[in-house]
């Protein structure tokens, strides 16, 4: 089975509401791919969501993969089975509100049991180089919307 590792991060300028960005760099055998996108009208966490998920599209068989991200929200949903817990209760929390970003998470749960994920929780803005770069690829594409007057 392949082994990748991937770094991902989301930005939102305007939380929640504003616009946001995603990046991700995927490494393979000493390569590397760097995806980046836009939505006008998000939040922090769709953006964090949203880059694991377009990374994890990117692969097209199954792979082990590590999946580094600076977002707790994200690693924490795996790394502490909270997801488990939500599909079981049909996408309930514990005091019966509705888990946000419901279409999100399905899509990531869905992506993950494809491939052998390892969440991988980095601190952000700690100096470590792929997450900087995938935070200036995120906040790189709310720029470009700013400055295009979009």
């Amino acid at each position: 089975m392949k082994q990748v590792e991937i770094y991902t991060d989301g930005a939102c300028s305007g939380n929640p509401g504003g616009p946001g960005g995603w990046g991700a760099i995927l490494s393979y055998m000493g390569r590397e791919k760097e995806i980046s996108g836009f939505e006008p009208n998000t939040t922090n966490n769709r953006m964090e969501l949203m880059a694991a998920i377009k990374a994890l599209e990117c692969l097209k068989e199954p792979c082990g993969v590590r999946l580094h991200s600076d977002s707790a929200y994200v690693v924490n949903a795996f790394a502490k089975g909270w997801i488990r817990n939500w599909m079981r209760n049909g996408w309930r929390l514990a005091n019966d509100d509705d888990v946000k970003n419901t279409d999100l998470w399905q899509r990531l749960a869905g992506l993950a049991g494809k491939h052998s994920v390892t969440f991988v929780k980095v601190r952000g803005h700690s100096g470590n180089e792929l997450n900087e770069r995938c935070d200036k690829l995120a906040t790189g594409e709310i720029s470009a919307r700013k400055s295009a007057g979009g």
